[in-house]
């Protein structure tokens, strides 16, 4: 599936929650919107968001936990386990901050992301390309 973002929802109060994130960044974040991929074989998923500034490509295995290398993104690592609720996939990251991860799920056409961290939420709506 490639979906294309037409809303992003809150995201400044989650690039301000983790501290290490340096102001620049947060401005360019803010200004991006990018594109998503998702390609499951199975129980593998490969999830890439792409933009003009910065990739980020996420390969994992559903229900097994993994080490994610956020540099570049946040300059974290974290311990990070991908699961299925439902109709929804639940991300969890262990780390510095607890409260950290991701939900999403498909409504009709669209991509829905709800990014966490501590008691910030972005909700965030990708249209099907």
């Amino acid at each position: 599936m490639a979906a294309e973002c037409e809303k992003f929802m809150d995201f400044e109060g989650i690039l301000q929650e983790p501290k290490n994130v340096n102001v620049a960044l947060r401005k360019i974040a803010n200004l991006l919107k990018p594109d998503k991929e998702i390609v499951q074989d199975g129980d593998h998923m490969i999830i890439r968001t792409l933009s003009t500034f910065r990739n980020y490509i996420m390969d994992f295995q559903v229900g097994k936990e993994f080490e994610e290398d956020l540099t570049g993104i946040d300059d974290r690592k974290c311990m990070t386990t991908v699961s299925w609720d439902g109709d929804k996939l639940q991300c969890v990251q262990k780390g510095e901050k607890e409260g950290r991860g991701w939900t999403q799920w498909i409504e009709g056409d669209e991509l829905h992301l709800d990014l966490t961290c501590g008691d910030q939420v972005c909700h965030q709506v990708f249209k099907k390309k």
